[in-house]
């Protein structure tokens, strides 16, 4: 199993409209075969700073997920919407 981690940070007057996608998309987005798990955080001290943490069977899911039309136009609604370069980590759990 993997974790995914994507930080991402908005103009803040973009916040509200991220919020309702991501309202939106959640659902079908941890459908995805191989998705075990996924949540949004929000930092305390920037709050137009935002990470998603999903749990995925294997890296070959995560890139099936990546490659598809959900994930393709779901991020062409939210890349827009960045104050900055989305970062994303991909991990193993060691312990």
């Amino acid at each position: 199993m993997i974790t995914r981690i994507v930080k991402m940070h908005f103009r803040p007057e973009e916040v509200p409209a991220f919020l309702e996608i991501f309202e939106e998309m959640k659902q079908h987005i941890s459908q995805s075969e191989g998705c075990y798990d996924l949540h949004l955080y929000r930092d305390l001290n920037e709050p137009s700073q935002f990470f998603t943490i999903s749990l995925w069977e294997s890296e070959q899911f995560l890139n099936q997920y990546r490659e598809s039309e959900l994930f393709k136009l779901t991020w062409a609604r939210v890349k827009p919407l960045f104050a900055e370069k989305a970062v994303a980590w991909t991990l193993n759990k060691m312990t």
